[in-house]
């Protein structure tokens, strides 16, 4: 159980975790008294901070006589005394400047939602799209390209055009596509993308009217099907997260690479609890190749079309006050822009 702090042992606290975050240096107490509130002398300052260290919410680095936030300092500041900072008026114009682009797929929203965050802190984001459940299979469509090539595309209710070429196979004529385009989408439109694949299968009887050997056809299609269906995750930002590896440990290299390239690895680190900030800290994360690592994320809702996820994952030390308020503001702002895109492909 830990010990209740008095209020000059609270503000102390937040001082160091505050100071430390913003120069990176352990903090004295001279200079800790110069960021108080209140008139207190250095004698007083050292004896508070000799508390704070015997209970385990600051320590020494090496031999100097400056304190810095332990795992479990950061923990208590996080849970009781951070107060995320508004985000600036140009760098809010900047996010908002940036999603009034034109975007054609939501993945290209989510994508650049992910690099403007990871642009701003120098850390690494990770930007996940909203759930799939609700969206529908809306039409499918195919484009001649020339030698014997075709592009086939498939298009869902969220607005994201999914593509691939194929080979026409020899002795199909225009016609023949043209009755599959029309039996796929007489028998498939509207419905929701995890029932396609069972339909398009009842389906192949009536195919086999039109095309020999529909099953390559249909194996292209599910392909196509498979990469609207699947979640879909953007990382930003990879190389930032060499900054913090302490030493030129290619193993902790490797790991931490591997660990941003599967989303299943992401979602055992990440708390999805919904709309609300969740921060966690090196041990905390699970993962050994973390240690000095912490992760930021929230959930950002789109109303009826699900909620998806953005994080930042960065150094244990890092500013968590501009930070967290960084993180809200692209959660409503991706929401804010998700929600009109949607609304244009409702209409």
């Amino acid at each position: 159980m830990i010990e209740m702090l008095t209020e000059r042992q609270l503000l102390i606290l937040e001082a160091i975790v505050q100071e430390y975050t913003t120069i990176g240096r352990p903090v004295g107490s001279k200079s800790l008294g110069e960021h108080l509130p209140m008139q207190v002398s250095s004698a007083t300052i050292r004896n508070e901070m000799a508390t704070l260290e015997r209970l385990g919410f600051i320590g020494k680095e090496h031999s100097s006589s400056g304190r810095v936030p332990t795992l479990q300092g950061y923990r208590y500041y996080i849970d009781n005394l951070v107060k995320p900072d508004i985000v600036n008026q140009k760098q809010l114009e900047s996010i908002r400047a940036t999603f009034g682009n034109n975007f054609y797929k939501i993945d290209e929203i989510v994508a650049e939602s992910a690099r403007m965050l990871s642009d701003m802190t120098n850390y690494t984001a990770i930007a996940f799209k909203p759930e799939a459940k609700n969206i529908r299979f809306q039409g499918f469509r195919i484009l001649p390209i020339g030698n014997q090539q075709l592009m086939m595309m498939l298009v869902t209710s969220d607005g994201n055009i999914e593509s691939q070429l194929f080979n026409i196979p020899q002795g199909l004529s225009g016609d023949e596509i043209e009755a599959v385009i029309r039996v796929i989408n007489d028998r498939i439109v509207g419905l929701p993308i995890d029932q396609v694949t069972d339909r398009l299968h009842e389906t192949i009887p009536l195919l086999l009217h039109y095309v020999q050997r529909p099953i390559g056809f249909l194996d292209i299609f599910g392909n196509i099907l498979e990469r609207a269906a699947r979640e879909q995750f953007f990382v930003s930002g990879k190389l930032n997260l060499l900054n913090f590896v302490g030493e030129a440990d290619v193993g902790q290299i490797k790991e931490l690479y591997s660990l941003i390239e599967h989303s299943e690895d992401i979602n055992n680190l990440i708390d999805t609890t919904a709309g609300k900030i969740q921060v966690k800290i090196g041990a905390e994360l699970i993962n050994s190749s973390l240690s000095n690592y912490s992760l930021i994320s929230t959930t950002y809702d789109v109303a009826q079309h699900g909620q998806g996820l953005i994080a930042l994952l960065g150094p244990t030390n890092m500013p968590y006050s501009k930070m967290i308020g960084l993180v809200q503001t692209f959660q409503e702002e991706l929401a804010r822009k998700l929600l009109d895109y949607y609304s244009f492909y409702d209409d």
